[in-house]
């Protein structure tokens, strides 16, 4: 019993030995290999923490820089890369390149028709559909120098020329002495710009994010609408000096006070400016970083398509176009009056503005949908502040230059108007949100204000 015992023991010692070397040495080898492997992560990590400090020097420099006051937050649109395009390329690109560029047949075909025919209603309406992709070309050029000289700059061309439309149409209605067609082009694009282009934008938006209130910048909006109502004092004295016939010298008064409040117009429409420009920088540099930050993912898109000089030479070749065009328009507006049977106060308030808002419409909407309204605020009420600021006023200083005895008394319906859609606008404006049912409340306003223009006879429709 004893002899079978001992090789049953041995063997039994012999296998637990085996047994416990190989389980020490499944035990060693996943530690060996898990050593190696946290060295090789701990050199993977220091290589990746080297290489990201090489790497992220240029940005804190940047950084440090743009603490510093030595770097302007811009810095990343200036610092684009400028196209090197043929002529044919920037014609393609400028001309062929939008659907809505169709329609630009349209503007010679109405100057072949003012010397083959006497329909003045035809002329007009494709001298107007002629304009219409002119306007927004226009808008598209402006946008392209934007993105050479900076947001701020870049905001301001874009509301000088967005509105450049409206301007040389009033300059062309002056010349032929049509004072009101001037007053009611004017007053039009303040409306569209503050109840369609705005209503239009806060509904768009609205329906893009309807899960969430958009936000945008109170108190730049309580400060436009400060601006928009100084307008509205403008116009307001002198009409009401007219129709309460308290005049000190009867027909030269008003006339008188017309051109010392444009002239304090133009003076604080200016210092607007500086204040933006110069004494406000914080909100504006706020603005540029974030619209950098939200659009990092897309830079490639935001590359200009033309150089400096291209954007240039097209803004110039377009404006000409827009000039001779205007001419014609200007030239048709009565005959489409008589033959359309629609009141001159409806074509200059209603269908004249829309055609020139064209570029601003379709870029306040496009801001909105990218859940940035203060751009979109920026376009619509900074053209519609532009336009009561700078662009009446202009005018009555430039008819007072040309002899014309151009005024701010706009006429009592005009004027209240006016006065009554900024009070809308700037409630809709003071709570700093929009939705879809403020856009919906705005265009409905605009509704009604084409609705009244269309059966209202203007009072001096026979001196036009």
């Amino acid at each position: 019993m004893s002899s079978r015992r001992r090789p049953h023991c041995s063997v039994s010692s012999f296998s637990c030995f085996v047994t416990a070397s190989l389980y020490m040495g499944c035990c060693k080898v996943p530690a060996l290999i898990q050593a190696q492997v946290e060295m090789g992560l701990v050199n993977d990590v220091e290589h990746k923490s080297l290489f990201r400090r090489e790497t992220d020097s240029p940005q804190r420099k940047a950084a440090s820089l743009m603490e510093q006051g030595s770097l302007s937050p811009s810095f990343r649109e200036r610092a684009t890369k400028t196209p090197n395009n043929s002529v044919l390329k920037s014609f393609k690109i400028v001309i062929l390149s939008n659907k809505l560029n169709l329609l630009l047949p349209f503007g010679p075909l109405a100057i072949l028709l003012h010397y083959l025919t006497d329909n003045k209603g035809w002329i007009f309406l494709l001298s107007l559909v002629g304009i219409t992709p002119l306007a927004e070309r226009l808008g598209y050029a402006t946008e392209q120098l934007a993105c050479y000289t900076g947001s701020t700059v870049g905001g301001l061309l874009n509301a000088t020329f967005g509105n450049v439309t409206e301007l040389i149409i009033s300059i062309f209605a002056l010349k032929t002495g049509m004072i009101r067609v001037v007053q009611l082009t004017l007053l039009g694009s303040i409306l569209s710009n503050m109840l369609l282009v705005l209503g239009c934008a806060f509904f768009c938006g609205g329906l893009v994010f309807s899960q969430k209130e958009q936000v945008f910048d109170k108190g730049n909006a309580v400060v436009n609408s400060g601006l928009l109502l100084m307008a509205v004092m403008g116009l307001l004295f002198p009409a009401v000096l007219h129709y309460t016939h308290s005049e000190v010298h009867a027909g030269s008064s008003e006339l008188a006070l017309s051109r010392f409040s444009s002239c304090i117009m133009l003076v604080a429409y200016a210092a607007y400016l500086f204040f933006q420009l110069k004494r406000q920088p914080s909100s504006y540099t706020a603005l540029i970083e974030e619209t950098s930050q939200n659009e990092e993912s897309s830079d490639d898109d935001e590359d200009p398509e033309i150089s400096k000089w291209e954007a240039i030479i097209w803004l110039s070749i377009l404006t000409a176009w827009v000039s001779l065009l205007s001419g014609y328009l200007v030239d048709a507006i009565e005959g489409a009056s008589v033959s359309w049977k629609i009141p001159i106060s409806f074509i200059s308030v209603i269908l004249l503005p829309i055609v020139g808002n064209a570029a601003e419409h379709a870029g306040a909407i496009m801001f909105a949908m990218k859940d940035k309204l203060d751009l979109s605020l920026g376009v619509a009420i900074g053209s519609s502040i532009q336009i009561s600021m700078f662009a009446v006023p202009f005018c009555v200083v430039i008819g007072w230059m040309m002899g014309a005895q151009m005024d701010l008394n706009f006429q009592l319906f005009e004027t209240a108007t006016l006065f009554i859609t900024v009070i809308v606008v700037a409630f809709f404006l003071q709570e700093g949100t929009s939705n879809y049912f403020k856009g919906l409340m705005l265009i409905l306003c605009y509704l009604i204000v084409a609705a009244s223009f269309f059966v209202h006879e203007d009072p001096h429709q026979d001196d036009i």
